[in-house]
């Protein structure tokens, strides 16, 4: 049985970790690079950096990162905002990075998900997903959260894993910085209708509710910000706990 996988998620701003709930709020949480080294020593299968505010002007400082973090880390990272074309995506790739993530490029050009497949492989294409249950269904959102769209949640995500993704990171509105649980109804149901790898986040707030979102949901890998970044879970400690319920992970 494959290990399950725990990931720490940076949303960066300008240059800075920072962390907020159901997506406002924002407060400081550290320098990136100082953290993803951590969080490596620490025994994190993979990392997670979202630039939560990317624009083309700040690609720049977002390479000088990666290339930062490539030195210090071992272990795979994720790249993602900003994305919104092949070019990008090479240039984050060929800085250190392990795999970039698209969300709203993706959701506004399909195509991309394809295009990124056929270039760099399955493996390297994480489409994010940010939904929200609106009047009893669940709505893909844009823009940080900040845009609702007109697709269902669900759909969206089988349409993506037919056009070439490789890994769905599937994110809870409604949870996002409660802590108070992930979504494990949602996940659940979505990790039943596709057959690539979920990263379920959205509402870590304690070691139990990583022990649920794997025995309800079954999902790959949990991923979580502040209960990681201001020291309320330490990894060591997390995985052990998970092994003690019999959920498979590389200690």
């Amino acid at each position: 049985m494959l290990s399950k996988r725990i990931i720490p998620c940076l949303d960066v701003k300008d240059g800075r970790t920072v962390k907020g709930v159901n997506f406002v709020d924002l407060r400081d949480a550290g320098d990136p690079v100082e953290l993803a080294a951590q969080y490596a020593q620490q025994g994190a299968d993979e990392l997670v950096f979202l630039d939560i505010t990317a624009t083309h002007e700040r690609r720049k400082t977002m390479i000088e990162m990666v290339k930062s973090v490539a030195r210090q880390l071992n272990i795979p990272f994720t790249i993602g905002g900003g994305i919104t074309e092949i070019a990008d995506a090479e240039a984050l790739l060929n800085a250190g990075a392990d795999k970039i993530s698209i969300n709203s490029a993706a959701v506004r050009n399909p195509k991309l998900i394809e295009e990124l497949a056929k270039a760099f492989g399955v493996q390297f294409v994480v489409v994010a997903v940010d939904t929200k249950h609106v009047d009893g269904k669940n709505w893909v959102h844009l823009n940080g959260g900040r845009l609702m769209t007109e697709l269902q949640t669900e759909t969206w995500i089988k349409q993506a894993e037919q056009l070439g993704a490789g890994e769905i990171l599937l994110t809870s509105m409604d949870h996002d910085g409660t802590k108070a649980g992930f979504d494990c109804n949602l996940l659940k149901k979505v990790n039943e209708s596709i057959n690539i790898p979920i990263i379920a986040s959205g509402g870590a707030g304690s070691m139990a509710h990583f022990t649920e979102v794997f025995q309800k949901t079954n999902v790959d890998a949990a991923l979580a910000a502040s209960v990681f970044h201001y020291g309320e879970i330490l990894i060591p400690d997390l995985k052990q706990e998970l092994s003690r319920h019999q959920i498979p992970v590389r200690i």
